[in-house]
């Protein structure tokens, strides 16, 4: 018998647990939003809103989100609380909780909830605590951001909750940071504080400078408040040396603009001794040879886009390099050894190569796309890096490589090299130095154009854009040594770092002012640049 009624007993517990989750309820997020319904004050706003981030529900989501928006209504009568999409007669009303259908009401009878910027302030809060649960680890470190900017001692319990169940290591740190920031800001320990200061002393970026020092100022005399003026005093100077950092990539970021724009130029002027003026212009032919490509290609075959540059490459080349060709046949052929009369003429060229762009095109910029992949940048430390300037430096470098390749391993570049060192001595060998004049006039050029297509994901796409390449292209060749493309690299690469460490303290046109001078004044003490080249100027 007694066996039996343990059984029995055994059976009724068991019953029990099982039904116990079914009777079990969680908040019900519908009442605590009815609540919002009547002419309530904005405190009774704020504790509801509260109320709603307390259950740690996301379905709270959604009338937080429509409170903030101003969408969240109540109806006069029951009171009842909808969410307005719009302002239509008769307005068409949805659940705040579930988003289902809810009917219509007249405009008039609706009364929309009275909100302010703390308000709005306590919703972003409630809503940075909601999708710290969220499936999505992006969505739960940007709600953790959230709450660090914030910096709310009262946020201290529900960072504690979510790190209870954070698995991901990134999204963990990231709401110990949070948690950091806010228990500077509250009443806890002496203990507390210092590894607080710890934490975001770890941090190490502005934010987290910004937290201690804030903490350092108000604080009262003690362990937590030294230590928070140490860890500020650590941090500042780690951005001082990311700042350098910073400026350095902004440097070679400039400095392969530099290189695209001057390479071209480099061999040409090297070659030939040809001050080409009108450089720029076949820079600017392949800037608006990438706008009639892509512009195409929106057009006719849409999906094509993301290969746009690709087309466009081969192309510009071939338009600029064409422009070049005709360029040096038809005009500069007959003015070799006349750099005066060469520099006007290719001046006059660029003038008029600028007005056929205007009337074609119009005077104003166009516009370029970046493909998906040259879009959008990512940090690395605490360093921006845009993805478009950083193919730009890969493009350049593989520009320059290809080229140094093309002069040192085909026959075409053997004949190049062998006019600049000796046009004499090369002709009587046999090398037909007109045809090599020609083929080098048009490669620079063409060179030039492949420049414009990287050029057009950064600048102004206009008939203006080779004017502002033109003067910096020929600093670089003239500083790295004439018809060397080694010190057309790091003669680039040099000039866009000291701009952009110049910058700040003298400003862009200053700056290049101060470039221009220590470049005269550099020249005085080596005349032919950073690499001297030998070849027929030299002997001469």
């Amino acid at each position: 018998m007694l066996r039996q009624l343990r059984l029995c007993l055994a059976l009724l517990l068991a019953a029990l647990a099982l039904a116990a989750p079914a009777h079990a309820q969680g908040p019900d997020i519908a009442a605590i939003v009815a609540k919002l319904g009547g002419k309530i004050s904005f405190p009774d706003t704020e504790a509801v809103i509260a109320e709603l981030a307390a259950t740690g529900d996301p379905a709270a989501e959604r009338p937080l989100r429509a409170l903030a928006a101003g969408q969240l209504v109540w109806r006069d009568g029951d009171e009842a609380v909808f969410i307005a999409t719009s302002g239509a007669e008769p307005t068409p009303l949805l659940d705040p909780v579930t988003g289902a259908d809810a009917g219509t009401a007249p405009k008039d009878q609706l009364n929309k909830i009275r909100i302010k910027n703390s308000i709005r302030t306590a919703v972003d809060d409630a809503l940075a605590g909601l999708t710290l649960r969220a499936d999505d680890p992006a969505m739960r470190r940007r709600a953790a951001e959230n709450l660090f900017a914030a910096a709310d001692p009262e946020g201290i319990d529900v960072l504690d909750a979510a790190l209870a169940a954070e698995t991901d290591a990134n999204v963990r740190a990231v709401m110990e940071q949070a948690r950091a920031a806010a228990i500077l800001k509250s009443d806890r320990p002496g203990a507390d504080k210092e590894a607080a200061v710890t934490t975001l002393t770890a941090r190490g970026d502005r934010p987290a400078l910004n937290a201690l020092t804030a903490f350092a100022a108000a604080a009262p005399a003690g362990e937590a408040q030294e230590a928070a003026a140490r860890g500020a005093a650590q941090i500042e100077q780690t951005i001082a040396l990311w700042g350098q950092a910073q400026n350095i990539w902004y440097g070679l970021s400039l400095g392969s603009v530099l290189l695209l724009a001057a390479i071209g130029l480099a061999i040409t002027f090297g070659v030939m001794g040809v001050i080409n003026m009108a450089h720029g212009e076949m820079v600017m032919l392949g800037a608006y040879t990438t706008f009639v490509v892509q512009e195409a290609i929106r057009t006719q075959v849409p999906w094509l886009f993301e290969w746009s540059l690709a087309i466009a490459l081969p192309l510009a080349f071939l338009v600029s390099g064409s422009v070049g060709l005709v360029m040096e046949r038809g005009l500069i052929r007959f003015l070799y050894g006349r750099p005066l009369e060469t520099l006007l003429a290719t001046f006059g060229v660029s003038l008029i190569l600028q007005q056929l762009v205007r009337t074609i095109f119009g005077p104003t910029n166009r516009e370029v796309g970046n493909p998906d992949w040259m879009s959008g940048a990512f940090q690395f430390g605490q360093m921006a890096i845009t993805w478009n300037r950083l193919w730009i430096i890969v493009f350049a470098l593989t520009v320059f490589a290809a080229l140094l390749f093309a002069l040192n391993r085909t026959p075409m570049g053997l004949q190049m090299r062998a006019v600049t060192q000796n046009r004499k001595m090369a002709s009587a060998m046999g090398i037909r130095t007109p045809f090599v004049d020609a083929m080098t006039f048009a490669l620079g050029s063409g060179i030039a154009g492949i420049a414009g297509v990287a050029l057009s994901q950064i600048d102004n796409v206009s008939p203006d854009l080779g004017g502002s390449y033109i003067i910096d292209s020929f600093m670089v060749v003239v500083f790295g040594g004439v018809g060397n493309l080694w010190g057309t690299l790091v003669g680039a690469m040099t000039l866009g770092i000291v701009n952009k460490f110049l910058e700040p303290y003298a400003g862009a046109v200053l700056g290049k002012i101060v470039v221009l001078v220590l470049i005269i004044l550099f020249i005085q003490k080596r005349p032919r640049g950073l690499f001297a080249q030998k070849g027929r100027f030299v002997d001469a």
